[in-house]
């Protein structure tokens, strides 16, 4: 199964009111295993910066006026996302920027169906506690000394862990402090030896089911290989 952890950085908190997206950040998972491939890009908003929106994230206009447009990266962004669930923390604020974006060029929206929601998914197990992405970091002692200023690539990291221990904890040695250690190998997994059960379990072949697999080997033209002797 391939997820799609997503975040995205604006210049404010609403499209419809002229506020575009800055930058989006991407971290492929595959069966809750991050594989190395990550997508992120820098955008021109076309805009000013307001100075309450570049404290949040440090993208000043002068950095993002050789940047892209969106038009220019619509289709590389929608082609890695495919149609495949993409996780995002508050996933109706970053929606509702990725669709406008895309609706402007008539391009396929992802669909609110397609998205998992970690905030909800905090809430419900959680209710009542912080939820925003540094209080879950906290939470599951995942370290965030790096976010000195969001960044859509950081957060899209952080929150994979975040969303990993959501569901039900992370694989033994999952890491993301190395970017792309995970592609290679076994997905950054620590292989475990298991000792042998000190007591075998009990075989659950009937006897009925034993005389009749003998009888069926008793009548093969050639004895089977195990018990040919060789």
């Amino acid at each position: 199964m391939r997820e799609i952890v997503v975040d995205t950085e604006t210049t404010g908190l609403d499209p419809t009111e002229g506020h575009r997206i800055v930058e989006i950040g991407c971290v492929e998972l595959k069966h809750h295993v991050p594989t190395g491939r990550n997508y992120q890009v820098y955008i021109n908003p076309e805009r000013d910066m307001p100075e309450e929106a570049e404290r949040v994230h440090g993208l000043s206009s002068d950095f993002l006026s050789d940047k892209p447009v969106f038009s220019e990266i619509a289709v590389d962004f929608r082609d890695f996302v495919a149609d495949d669930p993409v996780v995002i923390h508050n996933a109706s604020f970053d929606l509702k920027f990725l669709n406008f974006e895309l609706g402007q060029l008539e391009a396929e929206p992802i669909l609110p169906e397609q998205s998992v929601d970690t905030l909800m998914i905090a809430r419900r197990k959680y209710p009542g506690a912080p939820a925003s992405l540094d209080a879950l970091c906290k939470r599951f002692q995942i370290d965030a000394s790096e976010r000195t200023v969001h960044g859509a690539l950081l957060d899209a990291e952080l929150l994979a862990q975040v969303y990993l221990e959501l569901i039900g904890g992370a694989q033994p040695g999952l890491s993301f402090s190395d970017r792309g250690e995970a592609a290679a190998g076994n997905g950054g997994r620590k292989l475990v030896a298991r000792a042998p059960r000190p007591t075998p379990l009990p075989s659950l072949v009937t006897e009925q089911e034993a005389k009749a697999h003998k009888e069926f080997l008793d009548a093969l033209p050639v004895p089977a290989l195990w018990n040919s002797g060789k």
